[in-house]
């Protein structure tokens, strides 16, 4: 790869997300925040409206004794009953999480949560007026 094409990658790493009109932008940050607010309060409604109902949540596991690339799958079934099971339930005052808008097109978009525990990269869809985490590919922080 040449030295141009490296500036040129890195640059369209860190450029700024294409323009979107505000409340465009306020739907996809909203959604992200039900998803993770809400398994932080153990509310499952609230995380349960942030998800498509073939949600694919996905965390990379490896190759294991019984999947070569092994995936660690969930549904939105599951993680909705893992909210209901208050699994990641949090005092407020210990909410350290983030959501950054990557990309953002018509119908779909890119965006990067971060909590002191894991970070997901959703794919959303927009629905009408809603936004929707299709797509979540995750991973656990290094304790």
């Amino acid at each position: 790869m040449s030295l141009l094409s490296l500036v040129m990658a890195a640059t369209a790493a860190t450029a700024p997300v294409p323009m979107a009109d505000a409340t465009t932008l306020a739907a996809i940050e909203a959604t992200c925040f039900d998803y993770v607010d809400g398994q932080l309060e153990g509310d499952p409604a609230r995380v349960a409206r942030a998800l498509h109902p073939d949600l694919a949540k996905r965390s990379v596991i490896g190759d294991t004794p019984d999947e070569r690339l092994g995936l660690r799958r969930m549904s939105k079934d599951e993680l909705v009953s893992l909210t209901r099971q208050g699994a990641l339930k949090t005092p407020k005052d210990q909410w350290n999480r983030s959501c950054r808008i990557l990309d953002v097109t018509a119908e779909t978009a890119v965006v990067r949560l971060e909590t002191p525990w894991f970070v997901d990269h959703f794919h959303m869809g927009r629905y009408g007026d809603r936004w929707i985490i299709v797509n979540a590919l995750w991973h656990m922080k290094p304790r």
